[in-house]
């Protein structure tokens, strides 16, 4: 796998800025504005409480000294009722945190699941190969990403109100170790980000052979079958302990940062426990201070430097956030982009009468040759048309040129808009969900009655099917439940019941019989659907009206059959 560079720059930071605002100028803004205000309520009330604390702390520790009973009691009193109220509201304060997350989260993942699925987006990145594993910066980087920018966010925010809080309760106890604790956390931020500047890019490349060998996995589950008809159990084993071995090295890099940083950073945090106290306790020892304040200036030492240590203490964390917002930086850039035109130079002209090609040339993907040149026919609703011929790959092209989707050819299109078009592949594509969900097309759902798809079944030959998935409205794996031949016919079960105006049909004969196909076409005839179906070889050919022969170099004859 190559090495991607991390693109964590100026666009990518403008992109996390659009999101966030995006966000919170989105329809749900008011909702999101709610919460948001109620955590920085939440946080107001913690840091007071903590402020609040510090001094209760101070006093109970000093009572404690002065063998105080009678303030003992009290400020333990104190104590307690300050620790329930820092409860319940950190209590409070994590949930609203986890509940505005969550929200923004679902927001995102819908926002980007439309951008991936519209204009066929999904096909131009697979086809570009320009983004490695959207399904997984979609599934858990917009998770990791939704989560970790609102803990940073109300992390920085706490910060800031500890700094604003404690700063005054520190430079009364001591000027100097205010100014410590300034040049401490500048120190250790500094040298944090030198030893783990690494971590970005080992991060961003971690996630992506992660997700490579999950995907690995995944296939060999969904090709069980051939794989063991096949017996390639063998390279797929040597495939995936490759994959093993990519990420388990980058895993090892990261290993070592984080030793690195860790020995400095665990030492930078047991250093704060004792400055302190080394600061404080001589100013006690000569009875300028109470021993409650050297308690008082430990926990105030801490906040404070907390605050200004926010880098050192999460920079791991913050490198993982880096690496995911530089990683759905690019997937939206990708989304956002307009398709690639390639050499694509195919005029669409709309029609709802007929399909036609005039002047259609089609070049291959790989080499750039002539699949088919320069043809010209005209196929009026009504004209069904059966297109041969020894090269594949010419009707391959035809097929997806036709559906929009082929990437380099000139010339002119006239079809229907593609909703009025039903194309049928050689393996049937069976979505996930109910039959009545494979069955239907969105929105025939309150058109297409129970009775209608038992009918449609029944035609089809599918009484076992219905019979099997228990009703319409059970969920199977339909691709290790159904052979090839009644996936194809569920197919055409399909296709009867959108009632398009064409359908184009690709090697369909290669899972059906003679008999099931030439009973599928003459259903579609049945139901006005103009069917053009791509083969190698002539047969059933009295069912067609003509024949579109395509040869091998590219050049193509049709000739009427005069039999239909």
């Amino acid at each position: 796998m190559s090495e991607q560079p991390v693109a964590f720059d100026l666009v990518t930071v403008r992109r996390f800025a659009r999101a966030v605002r995006d966000f919170m100028t989105s329809e749900v803004r008011w909702r999101a504005c709610g919460l948001f205000a109620l955590l920085i309520a939440f946080a107001l009330t913690l840091n007071g409480l903590n402020v609040v604390n510090s001094y209760v702390g101070r006093d109970f520790i000093t009572a404690i000294s002065h063998r105080d009973r009678t303030g003992f009691i009290r400020q333990a009193v104190r104590y307690v009722g300050v620790f329930a109220g820092s409860t319940a509201v950190a209590v409070l304060y994590r949930f609203t945190e986890e509940r505005l997350g969550l929200f923004w989260r679902v927001w995102l993942t819908r926002r980007m699941v439309r951008r991936y699925l519209a204009d066929r987006t999904y096909l131009h990145l697979k086809e570009s190969a320009t983004i490695e594993n959207p399904d997984q910066r979609i599934a858990d980087d917009v998770r990791a990403f939704t989560s970790t920018t609102l803990s940073f966010t109300l992390m920085f925010m706490n910060g800031a109100l500890a700094v604003l809080s404690f700063s005054g309760v520190l430079w009364t106890i001591s000027p100097l170790l205010f100014g410590v604790a300034i040049s401490y956390a500048a120190l250790g931020t500094l040298v944090t980000i030198y030893l783990g500047r690494t971590l970005i890019g080992l991060n961003y490349r971690q996630s992506d052979r992660e997700a490579t060998f999950r995907s690995d996995l995944i296939h060999v589950r969904e090709n069980a079958e051939s794989v063991a008809l096949l017996g390639r159990e063998g390279r797929l084993t040597a495939r995936l302990l490759r994959r093993i071995e990519d990420f388990a090295y980058n895993f090892r890099r990261i290993i070592s940062v984080n030793r690195n940083l860790g020995f400095f950073t665990t030492g930078y945090n047991y250093l704060i426990q004792i400055i302190p106290m080394m600061i404080v306790a001589p100013q006690f020892i000569r009875g300028e201070v109470e021993f409650g304040v050297v308690t008082q200036s430990a926990m105030a030492f801490a906040q404070l430097l907390g605050a200004f240590s926010l880098i050192v203490n999460q920079f791991q964390s913050i490198s993982s956030f880096a690496a995911v917002i530089a990683r759905l930086s690019a997937l939206v850039g990708a989304v956002e982009k307009e398709p690639p035109s390639s050499r694509m130079a195919i005029t669409v002209v709309p029609t709802d009468r007929h399909i036609a090609y005039k002047e259609l040339t089609l070049f291959s993907s790989e080499d750039g040759s002539e699949l088919v040149k320069n043809l010209s026919v005209d196929i009026p609703r009504g004209t069904k048309v059966l297109v041969i011929g020894s090269n594949e790959a010419a009707r391959t092209a035809l097929f997806h040129a036709t559906a929009g989707i082929w990437p380099a050819g000139v010339g002119t299109l006239i079809r229907p808009p593609l909703d009025a078009i039903f194309f049928l592949p050689q393996r049937p594509y069976l979505p996930p969900g109910t039959l009545r969900d494979v069955l239907l097309r969105t929105g025939q759902e309150q058109v297409i009655t129970d009775g209608q798809i038992t009918r449609a079944l029944h035609n089809a030959g599918l009484d076992s099917v219905l019979a099997r998935a228990g009703g319409l409205n059970s969920e199977h794996d339909w691709s290790t439940m159904l052979s090839l031949g009644e996936q194809q016919l569920l197919a055409f079960t399909r296709l009867t019941l959108a009632r398009p105006s064409f359908a184009m049909l690709d090697r369909v004969n290669s899972s059906l019989n003679a008999t099931q196909l030439r009973q599928a076409l003459r259903t579609l005839d049945e139901n006005s659907i103009t069917y053009i179906t791509l083969a190698e070889d002539v047969e059933s050919v009295e069912l067609y009206d003509a024949v579109l022969e395509i040869d091998a170099d590219g050049a193509w004859s049709w000739k009427r059959t005069g039999l239909a």
